[in-house]
């Protein structure tokens, strides 16, 4: 039995212990404090705080100076667990529903394995990264310093996916993931009565010809080779208490995403425009911001080919080379625009009951643990050993 067969039903348990104890973006004190007690009872150089509540494992061996990093992604979503199990959520409207339990258990047994045997030369900081839900943790921890006090030469990532056997792994040069921008329109006209539309400037009128006019955005402006999505996700208006009252503002937001700079720059002149010519055409004034939030995950092809081997060693005819970019987003695209990146896919097994990411009844795999963990120790030991 190898070292990491011995250690799962640890790390089974302890992914329990996660899922049971989830911790939103930039709270994750508990989970956090158990990542440095086991980094550092392996005997790792320990730094935690880098990004509020964000924790660097550093393993070093021989005498290589080549450096990588391994992420790991620790919170939690602000939401309701509705499938009972043992290790069902303690907290209520919060849970693990993205695997990020799973995804902290397999770099931490990765760094345990590794610490037991360290059979590479050079230097791993194992990073385990708060906040990945929207709230920016990857970005804060780079503008703290994170490649300053701790330079890589290469950074990779791993994220679950169901649909894909647990002892299979997806390894894709190119683009993953989409950018993920946020956009917010404010039409303001004048308000007046229902039944007299003719006295005021109607900015529902507007909402519904903008909002119609956004689809032509993807496939008639952009590119049709180069997808992308711009969605309109919320808007307010008025009063259901006052149907007889035509407002005086609009407030419509939504989200934009792309898997390139240049498409991404195109969503956020073309949104502008429709909003500012609907707002001229019905006479009424637009205000207009697209907040930007995480570029797209690009894998570098370098990087990209060292991952691909260490998983066709773990995975053999089960690694996947071909594989669709998902148009969800994931700010470990702030790492890979640091320094060269990869990003994998491990498989999760089937979605019961629709289980998918972000869905209630949503679970971490446990038997893709050892698969994750073997995948971390392979990659090192490829990466570090000149292979």
């Amino acid at each position: 039995m190898t070292t990491i067969d011995k250690d799962l039903a640890f790390l089974r348990d302890l992914r329990h212990d996660l899922h049971a104890h989830p911790e939103l973006g930039f709270e994750e004190e508990r989970t956090s404090a158990i990542v440095a007690q086991h980094l550092e009872d392996a005997g790792l150089q320990v730094h935690r705080g880098l990004g509020g509540t964000g924790v660097v494992g550093t393993l070093q061996a021989g005498s290589s100076s080549r450096a990588i990093g391994l992420r790991a992604d620790m919170d939690a979503l602000a939401m309701p667990e509705t499938t009972e199990r043992p290790y069902k959520s303690t907290i209520p409207g919060k849970m693990h529903a993205c695997g990020h339990d799973g995804h902290t258990t397999m770099l931490l047994g990765a760094a345990r394995a590794l610490a037991k045997a360290p059979d590479f030369s050079g230097t791993v900081h194992f990073i385990f990264q708060p906040a990945e839900e929207g709230r920016g943790g990857a970005k804060r921890m780079i503008e703290e310093g994170l490649f300053d006090r701790f330079p890589c030469d290469a950074v990779y990532g791993l994220h679950n996916m169901p649909g894909l056997d647990p002892d299979e792994m997806a390894v894709v040069s190119g683009a993953q993931l989409a950018s993920s921008d946020s956009w917010f329109v404010t039409f303001k006209g004048v308000g007046t009565h229902g039944a007299k539309p003719h006295l005021g400037k109607d900015p529902i009128n507007a909402t519904g010809v903008f909002l119609a006019s956004l689809q032509s955005i993807p496939g008639r402006v952009v590119d049709p080779l180069q997808p992308c999505v711009v969605s309109a996700c919320s808007v307010q208006a008025g009063d259901p208490k006052a149907l007889n009252v035509i407002p005086d503002i609009v407030e419509i937001g939504g989200t934009a995403r792309a898997y390139s700079p240049q498409v991404r720059d195109q969503l956020e002149t073309e949104i502008r425009r429709l909003a500012e010519g609907t707002a001229a055409m019905f006479g009424i004034e637009a205000d207009y911001l697209f907040k930007r939030r995480i570029p797209p995950v690009i894998n570098d092809p370098d990087a990209t080919s060292r991952a691909l081997g260490a998983a066709q060693e773990v995975f053999g005819d089960k690694v996947r080379t071909a594989f669709p970019p998902s148009t969800a987003g994931d700010d470990f695209a702030f790492f890979g625009n640091a320094v060269p990146g990869c990003y994998v896919w491990l498989g999760n097994g089937p979605a019961i009951d629709g289980a998918l990411h972000h869905n209630t009844a949503y679970d971490f795999c446990d038997d893709a643990i050892g698969s994750g963990v073997r995948f971390w120790t392979t990659l090192v030991k490829r990466e570090l050993c000149g292979q």
